[in-house]
């Protein structure tokens, strides 16, 4: 594990003002390493523990990941009426403004105070494939507007897909499974894959009085790759039936991935591996972060892997297609297109 009260990251959570706050010390996998078992044991404790954990010498190198940095500042500098142009459309692809999502709204006065920009699985529109629910053609500023945006996001998707499906592998035998058994065509052979541009303004977090830059959920599919900036934020809490819930702070580690894993692995696990409630606090500073979103494909039916129950140990959650898992997750945390018009 990494002792993050003794590097830069801990001292940066100081100078933050939240120095008395909780600093989660997460497991970090090599993807570099050789030695697949120590991998594998490490990322299963931290699936057992927290659902949390970091990635490095993943393969994305540190100029490319500061370009995206820059394209996706490039876009949220944007006046507003620009990036009301390409307002996310039905599929959810293009511009989410700030309150779009509402993800705790139990314990959040309005929605999250950050603005997002979606980009898909780019599928052709004279693709029968096109037609479905999280497949399609996406919403792209003008290259006139951002000249070379398109394309630095497009190499990202794709090398982030990468990265996910190498976690995958270890994740896989972690659960007792075939190392290339999410590789199928029907998990990540072909995957709903969404990139998540996220720009938090500067606003200052107030939990008591339900001011969240980012309100307490869990992620919906299978594995999210979190990269961010070095502006802290990021919280989770281990056991969110505890009264009351403890947060601890997840500190940006330069070069690293933050992966979490979504509530359908937890389904897949029989609930042996955790998808984690976490959340986003703004401390007053401008705060950037890219999220990748991986979950298998629109027919793929989640149901309890073989390796996770028993005669003592049934499965816990009914079967579910993925497509139906996630329009009605997506439904229940975005607002409405129309309320924009």
């Amino acid at each position: 594990m990494v002792d993050f009260m003794n590097n830069k990251a801990g001292t940066d959570m100081k100078n933050d003002g939240i120095a008395s706050a909780n600093i989660s010390a997460l497991h970090c996998i090599d993807l570099s390493s050789p030695d697949i078992h120590t991998s594998v044991t490490l990322l299963k404790q931290a699936c057992l523990d927290s659902g949390f954990f970091y990635v490095v010498n993943h393969g994305i190198s540190q100029e490319f990941m500061d370009e995206v940095f820059a394209q996706s500042k490039k876009l949220f500098d944007l006046p507003l009426e620009e990036k009301m142009k390409i307002l996310r459309n039905e599929k959810h692809r293009g511009y989410t403004p700030s309150l779009d999502e509402h993800l705790d709204p139990d314990n959040q006065i309005n929605g999250d105070y950050k603005e997002g920009y979606y980009i898909g699985v780019e599928i052709p529109e004279d693709d029968p494939e096109s037609q479905r629910p999280f497949y399609g053609s996406n919403v792209w500023p003008t290259a006139g507007t951002l000249p070379g945006w398109k394309e630095t996001m497009e190499k990202y998707h794709q090398e982030a897909l990468e990265v996910t499906k190498a976690v995958s592998r270890l994740i896989a035998l972690a659960l007792d499974l075939d190392v290339d058994f999410f590789d199928r065509p029907e998990f990540l052979g072909r995957p709903i894959a969404t990139l998540r541009l996220l720009h938090y303004e500067g606003k200052l977090s107030d939990p008591s009085n339900g001011i969240f830059g980012a309100g307490a959920h869990s992620d919906y599919g299978l594995i999210t790759l979190l990269a961010t900036d070095d502006v802290s934020g990021l919280q989770i809490c281990k056991d969110k039936d505890a009264e009351p819930q403890i947060w601890e702070y997840v500190p940006p580690l330069r070069g690293a991935f933050v992966v979490n894993l979504g509530d359908m692995l937890e389904r897949w696990s029989n609930g042996i591996f955790r998808s984690t409630l976490h959340r986003v606090l703004g401390n007053g500073q401008e705060r950037f972060s890219i999220a990748y979103f991986v979950e298998p494909s629109h027919d793929c039916l989640v149901e309890c892997l073989p390796t996770c129950q028993s005669k003592v140990n049934p499965p816990r959650y009914p079967p579910i297609k993925c497509e139906t898992y996630l329009l009605q997750r997506y439904k229940d945390t975005h607002a409405d297109r129309n309320s924009y018009k």
